[in-house]
């Protein structure tokens, strides 16, 4: 299991503002902007931490001493989706694009949160506290952040599992279980961050829980999808569910960032090649298009 702390500084609140997380000395990341709020960068801290790990085979356990950040994504945010991003007095979630993200990336995942209360001499939480405000301290005085090391390589090649079953129609179905790379060793163009939402994003799209619900599906769609089929087929968004999957592993072959805000991603399962045209959009990104071609058998 990895254990980490995320925590985030705005020095005024808002102003100058810094995130972190830390797990030791060889294993943190920090950054921030010249203006946000401390909500933002307890979030953004959480964020940063779970793309960063989106290719470990490990339990996560978040260490937070934000109430809010735990509350908003252990009870209020299956509500705030139903309710179209929307609290329950009909006013818009704050920081919602945020949300959207964390969402997204903890999909599929198996990450417990820990309430710890700040300053109080505990070890993690005070060495988050401390890059987080050196970070917001930075964008203050106008300095060099010290991003530090990030996550690095895995000791040991990680597998991420992916729940999917011979699929109707065939755009995401798998047979076996080749190995996952970690969004750093990902070949293309995307930066490590694209690279970690995307492959998130389409864990997501295997997951039964998605597949089954035509509205869910939708909320990963663009409005102007369009999908090919192995077996010929035009699919486009209004073609409802999907049938579920019953096998768990991807195998990402690259993600190219060909503009910004549209990325593709290229993935195999045991004979099926796989796209995904991908496409940033106010609500977050949404799948554009994609393609499932049979891998033609050798001689």
């Amino acid at each position: 299991m990895i254990t980490a702390a995320a925590d985030g500084s705005s020095l005024a609140n808002p102003g100058p503002a810094g995130w972190a997380w830390y797990i030791d000395d060889e294993r943190w990341a920090a950054g921030g902007w010249v203006h946000g709020t401390n909500n933002m960068a307890e979030l953004q801290a959480v964020l940063e931490l779970l793309l960063a790990t989106a290719g470990a085979d490990e339990e996560l356990l978040i260490l937070c001493d934000s109430r809010y950040v735990i509350n908003s994504l252990t009870t209020w945010l299956p509500g705030w989706k139903r309710k179209g991003w929307r609290k329950g007095d009909g006013k818009p979630v704050l920081n919602v694009e945020l949300m959207q993200q964390l969402d997204a990336a903890l999909t599929g995942r198996r990450v417990r949160f820990e309430w710890v209360k700040g300053h109080s001499g505990h070890d993690l939480n005070d060495a988050a506290d401390q890059r987080a405000r050196a970070a917001a301290t930075a964008h203050r005085d106008g300095t060099v952040v010290d991003a530090g090391p990030g996550f690095g390589i895995p000791r040991a090649e990680p597998r991420q599992p992916v729940a999917v079953v011979e699929p109707q129609p065939d755009l995401f179905s798998v047979v076996e279980e080749p190995p996952v790379t970690t969004p750093a060793g990902i070949p293309g163009t995307a930066g490590q961050r694209v690279k970690a939402m995307l492959v998130s994003l389409t864990r997501q799209l295997l997951s039964p829980e998605v597949r089954t619900d035509a509205e869910r599906l939708r909320d990963l769609l663009h409005p102007d999808f369009i999908a090919h089929a192995v077996d010929g087929r035009v699919i486009d968004i209004d073609h409802g569910s999907w049938h579920p999957l019953d096998d768990v592993d991807l195998e990402v072959l690259g993600v190219d960032e060909y503009a910004p805000g549209v990325a593709g991603m290229r993935w195999r399962q045991r004979d099926r090649l796989r796209y995904g045209l991908w496409q940033q959009t106010p609500l977050g990104w949404r799948l554009r298009f994609a393609q499932v071609t049979p891998v033609p058998e050798p001689g």
